[in-house]
């Protein structure tokens, strides 16, 4: 469903040039349910926002399906953002027309498609529990019910990407456990692709695999194991920084170079800050801080 390499993104002012994406890479296969972890500043949003169809990469290639965005035109932008991908807010009032109901809400980009269709509006808010709410306005709806319906609203053109930008990070945990239940249900039920950017590690550890992006680079991959295999010693143990439960095995990713990141904590407590020895035993590849050079 998704496939970037080298993804780059630069923004530009008079007098500052910020890379965003310095040659990210990554895959999302079709009928997938993960999640993006970053801090800050990291590229998480803005990787989102390019494969929503905000913003356009500056580098790079990245592929949703049959769209090459690099190379989508402005017409084409418009059908991919209508037909293929759909995108939930952290902040309802970017989804939500407050003098609408939920209903009239969920088919207003079907209007807009020239597609309305009245049941499937219908279903979609019993999808999301809102079957005895759907024709109550916005400031009769809790926070959490507003979010659920940005959620209905988000799947109206029935898009193969959900793309969702901190879709819990305004609710109480009792409303983002059923957000993140709905989700599921979707991913099961219709097959949608699911992408969830968030800063919530307990949000995340209840995905199959969690992408962390460091810099501007995909730098540790988090895959959940299946629960019935038990290895050697028992559960193998993340590393503290991850905050992901231990349920989820650890990798480093490569790249198609060879590059990896190691962990800033591990080059830390070896005290390696822009050198490093490497060697491979036979089995494995050990990297150690750099021996002295003096004679």
């Amino acid at each position: 469903m998704i496939d970037c390499e080298g993804l780059v993104k630069i923004y530009k002012t008079d007098d500052l040039e910020v890379v965003a994406l310095q040659g990210l890479n990554l895959k999302v296969e079709d009928g997938e349910l993960m999640a993006i972890i970053g801090n800050s500043g990291s590229g998480k949003s803005t990787l989102l926002n390019i494969l929503g169809g905000l913003d356009r990469p500056s580098a790079g290639q990245v592929r949703v399906g049959p769209w090459d965005l690099l190379k989508i035109s402005e017409e084409e932008l418009v059908q991919y953002k209508r037909e293929t991908v759909g995108f939930i807010w952290q902040n309802n009032a970017r989804n939500l027309l407050p003098y609408l109901s939920a209903l009239e809400n969920v088919e207003m980009p079907m209007m807009l498609s020239g597609k309305v269709d009245r049941a499937y509006a219908k279903q979609l808010l019993e999808w999301v529990g809102l079957k005895e709410r759907m024709h109550n306005k916005l400031h009769q709806l809790s926070g959490g019910e507003q979010q659920r319906v940005a959620i209905a609203i988000s799947l109206s053109n029935r898009p193969k990407l959900l793309l969702a930008d901190e879709p819990t990070g305004s609710v109480d945990t009792t409303t983002s456990d059923l957000i993140m239940g709905i989700f599921r249900q979707l991913n099961r039920e219709i097959g949608i692709t699911v992408v969830i950017v968030t800063h919530d590690l307990t949000l995340a550890g209840k995905v199959d695999r969690v992408v962390a992006i460091r810099d501007g680079l995909t730098s540790t991959e988090f895959i959940k194991r299946n629960p019935n295999i038990t290895l050697d010693g028992g559960e193998a143990e993340l590393p503290q920084a991850s905050g992901l439960q231990a349920v989820h095995e650890a990798y480093v990713v490569v790249d198609r170079v060879g590059r990896l990141q190691v962990p800033k904590e591990y080059l830390s407590a070896l005290q390696i800050k822009d050198k490093a020895t490497m060697e491979f035993d036979g089995e494995r590849i050990i990297i150690t801080p750099p021996k002295s050079l003096g004679g």
